[in-house]
């Protein structure tokens, strides 16, 4: 029998909370994705399915303020970049979704860095 991989694991994680947690466009959904170097942030609305707001670390104005995108740093400035952007479309209030990740480290930074620029949860 083969080991479940770390990846395996939040995934299944992120599906057992996203039995319970759908956006909705009054109330989207803040989706969190964390890879090694690089950290991404989208609000999504999941009835139409369509992505309202996005901003990752891979962005030019982020990337140019951030030298490296794994850290805490980076994190919170992805977090008040999208809060930014979703408060100029109009989006006050999101459901935060941790993709299966730990509200942790750059995770809670980013979720941080929301709530500090405006965004609620």
């Amino acid at each position: 029998m083969a080991k479940e991989s770390r990846n395996d694991k939040r995934l299944a994680r992120h599906e057992r909370v996203r039995k319970n947690l759908t956006g909705t466009p009054e109330k989207p959904r803040l989706c969190v994705f964390r890879s090694i170097k690089n950290i991404s942030v989208q609000i999504i609305d999941d009835v139409n399915g369509t992505t309202l707001v996005a901003a990752s670390t891979l962005d030019k104005d982020i990337k140019v303020q951030a030298a490296y995108g794994g850290n805490k740093e980076a994190a919170k400035l992805v977090g008040e970049a999208v809060a930014k952007k979703a408060l100029a479309k109009g989006i006050e209030t999101v459901a935060f979704d941790r993709g299966g990740f730990l509200y942790h480290g750059r995770v809670k930074e980013l979720a941080d860095g929301a709530r500090e620029a405006g965004l609620k949860f």
